[in-house]
């Protein structure tokens, strides 16, 4: 069996996450979830002052396109090429023939830039446990372990700010069991 990489799917400007919607319920609807694991429009939030007044906007790294991490099967590649949106995929000649895959460090680089990694966590913690954070606005703060949330690589903490218990949420990567 192939293994699954990064491929990158062209669609109508400003559709990509009408895409993403409908390729997610597609992979649901077709039982493709073996086939078709993510699919990820490239984003990121900028801040923008703008008279005085400060405003988050989400920007789009690559206007017209997501990126859809998949096994390139004739049966996926032909659900992903007719989902309603998509225009074709990067790297195809067409006339049959199937895209190329990104290579690794390239999508390294892009899920870094968003914020998502594509290494799994390994965690040995527990809720209760006592965690320094390592990264992030608390850096070098201390606390415990409310929750863990594997599936999105999260944590709940307690924190003492300011003299007060404050929950926070971070990561995994920026937490590690205070010795």
């Amino acid at each position: 069996m192939e293994e699954k990489q990064w491929y990158v799917v062209n669609t109508y400007s400003g559709h990509e996450n009408k895409v993403k919607e409908k390729l997610d319920m597609r992979i649901q609807s077709m039982n493709m979830q073996d086939y078709i694991f993510r699919v990820i429009v490239p984003e990121k939030t900028e801040i923008e002052i703008k008279d005085g007044v400060k405003k988050e906007k989400v920007k789009k790294l690559f206007p017209g396109y997501v990126l859809v991490e998949m096994i390139m099967t004739d049966e996926a590649w032909y659900v992903v090429r007719n989902t309603p949106g998509v225009t074709g995929f990067l790297g195809s000649s067409g006339k049959g023939a199937k895209p190329f895959p990104l290579y690794k460090h390239e999508v390294d680089n892009i899920l870094k830039t968003i914020g998502v990694t594509d290494k799994p966590v390994v965690v040995d913690l527990k809720e209760g446990d006592k965690i320094k954070l390592i990264d992030g606005p608390f850096k070098l703060m201390t606390g415990k372990v409310i929750e863990i949330d594997k599936e999105n690589n999260m944590a709940k903490l307690s924190i003492d700010l300011f003299g007060q218990e404050t929950t926070v949420e971070a990561e995994l990567t920026q937490i590690e069991l205070d010795k």
